[in-house]
């Protein structure tokens, strides 16, 4: 799908998209609980999509309205089990290890970039605790046998934390304690909002330092009622709108939410931009911005928003973190340097860092790279082009923020 973005100043208030990040998190504590588990206020985006049909092939019974989802013990698993994961990685990595808690005998597939991302790291820690791992030379599908046994692991963390989130999330239910030892983990935030999901269900894990995590064997989830907060990978798009373009105000959004993606509070701030907290959520407003550096290591899904935020600075941002980009739905740096030199914006590359220096935006038209965020970005940067930007692929927003162009509508973006 084509899509074609008018220059256009930004106003109003719009609800942020519900957390993909937790609504996969919070189906798989709602299929590893006994009982009913509801989710309110969940993400329909295709990512979490992936996470209903897994937890029904995994045997849980699934139900959805248009503001809830069920998730219910249900009759088990019909074999041979196959989990098709779409283009998540999280559900990919997220389910392996909860997959080899509850069964013997698993195939995981995905399809588009998901085939291109390499599944070593997935392979090497679940052979540790003592699951035969199979791959297609190192990449999907993936094949599991036989459950986990072994109770200790060593997982390098360099890549992000998703595989971790999964081990935390299966190893409480084993019969006897476990360890897991991370070397050099990125995306740390993320394991606190793991941790903290967890904590809510009622299972518990010791915490060292983000190094050693001690695990309790025995434990159980809760089965109960749980809301998923705001979405701030969304949200910071839709407050670069605002800073660039006129003024938006995010409802729905936490300043103190645990989610990695908060941190671009921080980047609009330093950029100059004026911010207002409130009760509802955080708003935005357009002010003369200068150029800023920020360290996006632990939170690389601000890559694309953040370079939005830069393209529109007096002088050049530096934006370290580069090489947290090489394996997500693109290659996401090249992606970003694409998209802003083809609307008139320089980029740079200096080792781990991303140099990008403010300037005219120009009418173009761009690929979505089929990367949601991309698309995001790419929009973004249309409402203050000197023409309009037309993206091809548009439909790649459908991966986690489906209504990312009616909301920019609502803030009075000219979309066709």
């Amino acid at each position: 799908m084509d899509l074609r973005i008018y220059p256009s100043p930004i106003k109003g208030a719009v609800v942020a998209p519900p957390s993909k990040s937790l609504t996969q998190r919070a189906i798989a504590a709602g299929l590893l609980a006994d009982g009913t588990t509801v989710i309110r206020n969940p993400s329909f985006c295709n990512d979490s999509l992936a996470a209903i049909s897994i937890a029904k092939a995994l045997g849980a019974a699934v139900s959805a309205t248009d503001d809830m989802i069920t998730v219910q013990t249900g009759p088990g698993p019909v074999y041979p089990v196959s989990l098709h994961c779409g283009e998540s990685g999280l559900a990919l990595r997220m389910f392996a290890p909860v997959a080899s808690v509850l069964n013997t005998y698993v195939t995981m597939t995905g399809e588009g970039s998901l085939t291109r991302r390499p599944v070593n790291m997935i392979a090497d820690a679940l052979s540790q605790l003592g699951v035969t791992v199979a791959t297609k030379g190192g990449l999907l599908p993936l094949t599991l046998m036989g459950k986990i046994t072994e109770r200790t692991a060593t997982i390098d963390g360099s890549t992000g934390s998703q595989l971790l989130t999964g081990l935390l999330m299966a190893l409480p239910l084993l019969n006897s304690d476990s360890e897991i030892t991370v070397e050099n983990l990125k995306s740390k935030p993320y394991i606190s909002l793991t941790l903290q999901l967890l904590d809510d269900f009622g299972v518990r894990i010791e915490n060292n330092d983000f190094r050693r995590f001690s695990i309790p064997g025995g434990q159980s989830y809760r089965a109960h009622e749980y809301t998923v907060e705001g979405d701030w990978s969304g949200a910071a798009f839709l407050l670069v709108a605002g800073a660039v373009a006129g003024e938006a105000s995010i409802r729905s959004i936490s300043s103190t939410s645990l989610q990695a993606d908060r941190a671009m509070m921080q980047a609009l701030s330093d950029a100059g931009c004026h911010l207002a907290v409130n009760a509802s959520g955080v708003e935005s407003s357009r002010s003369a911005l200068k150029a800023f550096s920020f360290d996006a290591t632990d939170c690389p899904d601000l890559f694309p928003p953040l370079a939005a935020l830069a393209s529109c600075c007096s002088g050049t941002t530096r934006i370290r973190g580069v090489s947290r980009l090489f394996s997500k739905e693109s290659d996401r740096a090249a992606a970003i340097a694409d998209v802003l030199e083809m609307t008139g914006i320089k980029v740079k590359f200096d080792g781990d860092e991303m140099l990008i220096t403010g300037g005219d935006i120009h009418g173009a038209v761009v690929s979505s790279h089929n990367d949601h965020r991309i698309a995001m970005m790419a929009t973004v940067l249309a409402t203050v082009a000197d023409g309009p930007v037309t993206i091809t692929g548009a439909e790649a927003v459908d991966k986690s923020f489906p209504d990312f162009y009616g909301t920019m509508t609502r803030l009075g973006a000219r979309i066709s």
